[in-house]
């Protein structure tokens, strides 16, 4: 029998649009179902100032084809030389919408990020003053710590020394990938919420290592252990406000993935709303679907909700395309390894 949900249309908390031939390629993929995203600022080179955010989102507005809706939502590279009263200009004028923390090394293109946080104090404090969010890439990148413990060990060197010692600071951790994470933010106030993507809900570290290395599910933050996903599959199903999506989705061509020492990323905006009504179904919640795409998002960023809705009908098996084409090479959609039945109507 079809059914039918019909669902704010929603928001992605954070999003890779790339540049130039991709950029046309992928952007698209989301503003076909996204009504808004927190567009990161991890480019070769960074952005890193409110001038390069402007430009930033005028290439992304001059890529969007015709009849498509989508508003970017501009986001700063935090460096140690960035200027406080940069940020402050930006975000009241109303470019940007966040500043984001690379720990330098942890990611792709985070080289410029940050190596000793004191030297951003500054910026922190002039962010917490003026209600700026930070969003961070929570992983420590010590050789010395496993790359499966490097989310709970930045929870305890860096996210909570900040976060104490900077009062006010509105801070999201990105891409949560632990019960650590989860549970931290369940132990704290309202000034901090968490993004958990669509790949994070669906594999654990098996599906990338078992049978063989599959490259098109090697992220950073790695997938960790089951134990982990069903913690993260728990608060997103839940109707917590504190969490809400952020898709992550990171295009890389394939010769870029299948490779020696390939990139880190998954692609998922071809079909996150139908992995996630497939995942949510699964745990009897799709009445807590919207909150988690549409609601959440926008309360934390202090942001009104959409007004215009989607609607999802289940019915026959939903068939993707299994690759995005673009000047670069094609890239690879996210696969779930089960079919799909939840399709954007």
């Amino acid at each position: 029998m079809t059914q039918s949900l019909t669902l704010r249309r929603p928001d992605d908390w954070h999003l890779h649009l790339r540049d130039g031939a991709m950029l046309q390629a992928v952007l698209p993929e989301t503003a076909r179902h996204f009504a808004r995203a927190i567009i990161m600022p991890n480019l070769v080179p960074p952005v890193v100032t409110g001038d390069q955010a402007a430009a930033y989102r005028d290439r992304i507005l001059r890529a969007l084809p015709d009849g498509m809706s989508f508003e970017p939502l501009m986001t700063l590279y935090l460096t140690e030389d960035t200027d406080p009263q940069d940020v402050a200009t930006a975000h009241a004028s109303g470019l940007i919408k966040a500043v984001k923390l690379y720990p330098a090394g942890a990611t792709t293109n985070s080289a410029s990020g940050v190596r000793d946080f004191d030297k951003v104090r500054a910026v922190l404090e002039k962010m917490a003053e003026v209600g700026v969010p930070l969003c961070l890439h929570g992983e420590v990148t010590d050789a010395k710590i496993d790359i499966f413990d490097r989310e709970a060990v930045f929870i305890d060197r860096v996210l909570d020394p900040i976060r104490r010692e900077t009062p006010g600071l509105r801070v999201v951790m990105e891409h949560i990938t632990t019960s650590n994470g989860v549970d931290y933010v369940r132990a704290n106030d309202a000034d901090l919420g968490a993004t958990i993507t669509t790949h994070h809900l669906i594999i654990n570290r098996n599906h990338i290592l078992v049978g063989g290395i599959k490259p098109h599910y090697y992220c950073l933050p790695v997938a960790k252990r089951e134990e982990h996903r069903l913690a993260l599959l728990n608060a997103a199903t839940s109707g917590d406000g504190r969490f809400f999506l952020g898709t992550d989705s990171a295009p890389h061509t394939d010769d870029n993935k299948e490779m020696a020492c390939g990139c880190a990323g998954c692609f998922t905006a071809t079909n996150t709303m139908s992995l996630l009504a497939e995942m949510f179904e699964r745990q009897d919640a799709l009445d807590k679907l919207e909150g988690f795409t549409s609601l959440h998002g926008p309360a934390f960023y202090r942001l009104p909700v959409n007004q215009d809705t989607i609607t999802l009908t289940k019915g026959e098996v939903v068939e993707y395309p299994a690759k995005i084409d673009t000047e670069d090479g094609p890239v690879t959609v996210f696969d779930p390894g089960f079919p799909l039945h939840w399709r954007v109507s």
